[in-house]
Order: structure tokens, then C-alpha cells, then sequence
């Protein structure tokens, strides 16, 4: 299946002039194309489960603007060496990339996407009028490469089957000695291409109390060492998240590591059966999630008018409550003012009947950390393939 520090600014006369460039920068932007363009989307986040329909009815508001649309996926992972082959033949053929914190970092590190702010600030939303609490903060970690479309405080959390789980684990010794009593019984994806396995891998150091959660180098040797030693009792690590909801929904497996969204969605589809339940370690922290809409760099010109504008269409309360889907990413909208209410009724239906009865108690009792700076995740990643996954990865 595919499917996470406000500033006041004092303007003195340099301030002024500082807000003038970013204006010159801004009138950059072009006018609207004289004929319709044709778009080229590509998602690998999972996140057409949540603005394709928004995306759809941009492109029928404005026919004039957009001729059609197509969509297409692919694994976070093989991003970066996709667009990096085509920008460096000058093919590009990509105008706009949904992805999670994974492959805008990897874009990032290879510097692979447009500046968005402030090079189009002229055209769109200001980030702190639009954003709060963490979904501000996760915002900051674009460094103005990518714009926040969708958010969550995510995870980790661990998922269950309570008749074959007769002893839930409290704590993250309780779950390693649960991983060693039933061999081959839990499980997790591939960090670099799992929302739940990245806030896993992130949420660890908290849980553990290591050294310095910012550092995955010198600050995790309780993770590291924790997870060798919970790597000697998974048989495989999945290269998606889909395929652990899957098997403990088949019965091969009896615990994953989740997140709110992914708890709710897959049952929501009956992929995991609806008695599954939910929870959290002790010392738990959110680690929060979010997904990005980010330009690579190389698009045609004539069609960055309409880019910018179909960015500024998916940032609208309205539009962002269709974020909400059938819980995948819940919340699941990046901005304030986007409420439930606004979302269709099947979504506010599905939220109903299989939400998680705990989620306002553990928001409001955890604290939420935002994840790593791009650098440091890239290095999280490396280093997880090559010391923990390298021999067990499909």
C-alpha cells in the first residue's frame, strides 16, 4: 500500500531593504502561460492518497491553465539518482515531487530542487501565518526547498494483535525481551522508505535515554546497540511499510511498529483486522512526520506560473482537509484552520469508527520532538543499512 521556533522580525531601514529583495526575488515568477501546460507529478510518499483529489480539481478550475496531469510513484529511496541523472542530461521531465522528509533531504544533500521561499514569497502563504506548533517547526526543515502539505506528530507506537500478544510491552526492554521470547514474531520496514520505521528509528534515543537524540553518530550507542540486538530476532526487514501491515494482518507476524495513521488506515481497508490495538513505551516521544511538495530543478519555465499556483491551491484550509482521507497520515492537514468538519463525510465516518481512543491523551501527555536535520537523517539512514539492515533486507 502506498500511502512523519516562531521569530518576530524587527524591520529597520536594513530590514526594509531585506524585505525588498525578497519582493525582487519573488517577481521571478512569470505570467500565467498563453495555452494549457501538461503536469508531471511524481509521489513517493504516499501522499496522493491525500491531495489527489485536490489536485484533480485544480486541473478541472482551471483547464485553461492545465491540460492534463499525470501521475506516477516510485520507492523515496531511488529519487535522488532519478532526478540527478535527468537534470544532469537536461531532461527533465518532472514539475513536481510529493515526498516525505526522506526524499526531500535526499534532495536536499544533492541539491536537486528549486528555492521555493523566498524566491516565489511574493506568491505564496507566509509559512508562520499558515503553520503552528509542529508543524511550523518540521516546515523549517525544508530550508526553503519544499513547502509542508501534510503533517502528523506519527510515532513510533506499537501495533498488536491482543490474542497473540498476551503481554503487552511497557517499556523498550520489555519489548526487546518480547522480540527474544517470540522470535521472528515483530517487525519493521526499512527506515529510509517507512514513515513508521524512520520515527522509529528516531524515537528510540529518547526512549533509551542515549547521549544526544540530534546526534545519530556520536550521540545513539544505546540505539545502535539496541537495535543489533533486536535485529537478532526479525527474520526481515520489509522495504515499505505496507508489507508489516500486511503480515500482521495474515497472522505472520504479531507486533509492528506504526504510527497513528497507519493504525487507522489499513484497517480502515480491512488489510488489518479492526480489533488491532495500539501503544505506546514508556519515556515515549512523538517524533512528528510530515510530507512536502518541492519542485526539482530544471522545469520548464513557462510552467512554473502554474506550479506555484497549484502549490498555493493545496495550502487552503479547504483544500487541506482533504488530508484527512481515511486517517493515513491523521491528522494529516499541514495548516491551521483545517478542521474535521470540512473533511468529506467518509473521511469523518472512517476517523469515527477506528480511531485511536488514546490519541488527545498522549498528544497532550508526550513531548514532541521534530525530526533530524537532513544531514543528520541521510547519515541515520547510511549508517542503519549498512551496520542493521545490510544482511536482512528484501
Amino acid at each position: 500500500m502506498n500511502r512523519p521556533v516562531d521569530r518576530r522580525t524587527v524591520v529597520t531601514g536594513m530590514g526594509a531593504l531585506g524585505l525588498m529583495a525578497v519582493g525582487a526575488r519573488a517577481q521571478r515568477l512569470g505570467p500565467m502561460p498563453s495555452s494549457p501546460v501538461a503536469l508531471n507529478i511524481i509521489d513517493v510518499a504516499g501522499n496522493l492518497a491525500l491531495s489527489q483529489k485536490s489536485i484533480d480539481a485544480y486541473r478541472q478550475q482551471n483547464s485553461k491553465l492545465v491540460s492534463r496531469i499525470a501521475y506516477s510513484k516510485a520507492p523515496a529511496p531511488e529519487l535522488a539518482s532519478k532526478l540527478k541523472a535527468r537534470q544532469s542530461a537536461n531532461r527533465v521531465d518532472i514539475d513536481v515531487v510529493l515526498t516525505g522528509t526522506d526524499g526531500l533531504f535526499a534532495g536536499i544533500e544533492q541539491q536537486l530542487w528549486q528555492e521555493l521561499l523566498p524566491q516565489y514569497a511574493g506568491a505564496l502563504p507566509k509559512p508562520e501565518e499558515i503553520y503552528d506548533g509542529g508543524a511550523l517547526k518540521m516546515q523549517g526543515l525544508a530550508k526553503g526547498q519544499g513547502m509542508e502539505i501534510a503533517y502528523t506528530p506519527s510515532g513510533p507506537l506499537f501495533e498488536y494483535m491482543p490474542g497473540r500478544v498476551k503481554k503487552v510491552p511497557k517499556t523498550a526492554d520489555d519489548l526487546l525481551a518480547y522480540a527474544r521470547e517470540n522470535k521472528n514474531r515483530f517487525l519493521y520496514a526499512r527506515p529510509a522508505n517507512s514513515g513508521p520505521g524512520r520515527t522509529f528509528l528516531m524515537g528510540l534515543p529518547y526512549l533509551l535515554g542515549d547521549k544526544d537524540p540530534s546526534d545519530p553518530q556520536k550521540g545513539w550507542d544505546k540505539t545502535w546497540a539496541y537495535l543489533k540486538a533486536l535485529g537478532e530476532n526479525i527474520e526481515y526487514y520489509p522495504s515499505g511499510t505496507g508489507q508489516t501491515m500486511k503480515e500482521l494482518g495474515d497472522g505472520t507476524r504479531d507486533m509492528i511498529v506504526s504510527t497513528v495513521g497507519w493504525y487507522i488506515n489499513p484497517r480502515v481497508l480491512g488489510i488489518v483486522p479492526k480489533e488491532a490495538a495500539l501503544c505506546a513505551l514508556e519515556g515515549f516521544h512523538w517524533v512528528a512526520d510530515a510530507m512536502f511538495f518541492a519542485v526539482p530543478k530544471g522545469v520548464a519555465a513557462e510552467k512554473m506560473p502554474v506550479v506555484i499556483d497549484l502549490l498555493k491551491h493545496l495550502l487552503k484550509p479547504e483544500q487541506q482537509a482533504f488530508a484527512y482521507d481515511e486517517g493515513y497520515f491523521y491528522p494529516g492537514p499541514s495548516v491551521k484552520g483545517s478542521t474535521l468538519a470540512m473533511a468529506p463525510q467518509e473521511s469523518q465516518d472512517a476517523i469515527k469508527e477506528f480511531g485511536w481512543p488514546d490519541y488527545d491523551r498522549v498528544t497532550a501527555s508526550a513531548p514532541l520532538e521534530i525530526q533530524l536535520q537532513a544531514d543528520q537523517l541521510v547519515a541515520a539512514f547510511r549508517r542503519w543499512d549498512e551496520e542493521i539492515g545490510a544482511a536482512k533486507r528484501k
